[in-house]
């Protein structure tokens, strides 16, 4: 757990912490972001998120590089973005690579067959990361924060154009 619960909001922690979780399973798809030893590496990956389990799923190749970063250096960061809607989300935690056939099958969706043939494909592995901090931005909306930021350049004051949050999970 980190030591800061940091709060730039009038979200509550609670309320900033749900909305944390509500917005990293609508986007869906986020960059996830590994140590190699000298270089962070990023790469898309559409996230399952179950906050009912305190936890995120992905699946992947069992030959994939991060398998083998994460098994060095587990400490992993997610990053969330939605540009349209100036909504932003990163959780980071540790991760772990299994070959846990029973969640992977049960976190099968139809989409996953453009990359595998079935559930059963002894390819797939699954990502498990614990989050314990996480950060968010989350703006009203474009159209507002075009505004106000317009306004602030106009007033040369600095833009409020939505809550900024960082909270340990």
């Amino acid at each position: 757990m980190s030591p800061h619960k940091e709060q730039k909001s009038d979200l509550s922690h609670e309320e900033a912490i749900d909305r944390i979780w509500k917005l990293s399973k609508e986007i869906d798809v986020c960059m996830f972001i590994t140590w190699d030893g000298e270089y962070t590496r990023a790469r898309p990956l559409s996230a399952r998120v179950h906050r009912d389990e305190n936890a995120i799923y992905f699946l992947v190749n069992a030959d994939g590089a991060k398998n083998d970063q994460l098994e060095r250096f587990p400490k992993v960061t997610m990053a969330w973005s939605d540009n349209s809607g100036y909504k932003y989300v990163t959780v980071s935690g540790h991760a772990k690579v299994s070959n846990d056939r029973s969640k992977i099958e049960q976190l099968w969706e139809k989409t996953d067959a453009a990359w595998w043939d079935s559930a059963q494909d002894p390819e797939i592995r699954l990502i498990a990361v614990v989050p314990d901090e996480a950060e968010l931005w989350d703006s009203p909306g474009k159209m507002v924060a075009a505004a106000k930021m317009l306004m602030a350049a106009v007033t040369g004051a600095k833009p409020e154009v939505g809550e900024n949050a960082k909270v340990d999970l």
